[in-house]
């Protein structure tokens, strides 16, 4: 695979590849040092076999145009993210786990590089970048008509065809530097768009504030996740955490599971209701959520 990459960075490809993968037994072994000792060893010992793993993640995302290096250092910022939440005693594998916080480093990372500027945050916004571009080009494919392709597209997303429009244009433009003075500009007297940019940002209180809530509403849902059954518990984490592109469907998991869609259906419809009531009890309302998104 390093034969794909040039320089350094064929170099890191081509180590991280050479490290040997832990069993069950090992990983498990250094994932309970780290936890209790804080080991810096344990936790560069764990980590160094999944970086595979993250390169691995981060060559999927590379065709949105984002600098692969960029990627893969997104992703291995979530899988030290994904040490300091794992849990080894729940039996699930570190990577299987890891995976989850690689991928929504890198999403995050991609999107946050196209700016989706007004397209949503969140889960919704990621959702919309990759079916926005998918449908479209299935239906151009289908059709050869863009008016058509665009009417149709509309309608599916549930937009109008102006607001389909303005979000294409968003996903075919990138930004323009903000320290870049007019070029007319008289010497000594040119602004940049950066020193006439009112700043909308919230203040540093309000992003502590924010981060509090998010920590706290966090806990809850995983609270909230504890009630569930291990089959449960696996279809929401693919089903109602997954990322958009990522999502398996009802038949997917019940190929997996060894049960019916229809049986998979049921158990994910269990599990809903299970977490609205547990959610209830804690607290926390669907607006929350919405905000947290």
């Amino acid at each position: 695979m390093a034969r794909e990459f040039e320089g350094p960075l064929a170099r890191y490809v081509g180590k991280a590849h050479q490290v040997p993968q832990l069993s069950r037994e090992q990983e498990a072994t250094l994932a309970r040092t780290w936890r209790t000792t804080g080991s810096p060893q344990a936790a560069d010992a764990l980590l160094r076999p999944q970086l595979r793993y993250v390169i691995a993640i981060a060559l999927k995302y590379r065709r949105y145009g984002v600098p692969i290096a960029e990627l893969i250092a997104e992703g291995n910022a979530g899988l030290v993210h994904a040490l300091k939440k794992y849990e080894p005693d729940r039996g699930l594998r570190f990577v299987t786990y890891a995976a989850h916080w690689i991928r929504a480093y890198v999403l995050d990372h991609v999107i946050r590089s196209w700016s989706l500027v007004g397209g949503g945050s969140g889960a919704l916004r990621s959702k919309v970048f990759f079916r926005l571009r998918r449908e479209r080009n299935k239906l151009l494919n289908l059709y050869g008509d863009e008016q058509r392709a665009d009417e149709l597209l509309a309608e599916r997303l549930g937009v109008s065809v102006e607001q389909l429009t303005l979000m294409l244009q968003r996903l075919e433009q990138r930004d323009v530097s903000l320290d870049l003075s007019p070029p007319t500009a008289a010497e000594g007297a040119a602004t940049t768009p950066l020193e006439r940019l009112v700043s909308e940002e919230p203040s540093p209180l309000e992003l502590l504030e924010g981060r509090q809530r998010q920590a706290q509403l966090t806990a809850m849902v995983g609270q909230a996740l504890s009630v569930l059954e291990e089959r449960e518990r696996y279809i929401v984490e693919q089903r109602l955490l997954a990322d958009p592109a990522e999502e398996l469907s009802l038949a997917e998991l019940g190929r997996r599971l060894g049960v019916s869609r229809e049986r998979a259906r049921q158990l994910e419809a269990r599990a809903k209701q299970k977490l609205r009531g547990r959610l209830a009890q804690l607290g926390v309302t669907r607006a929350s959520l919405d905000d947290a998104a």
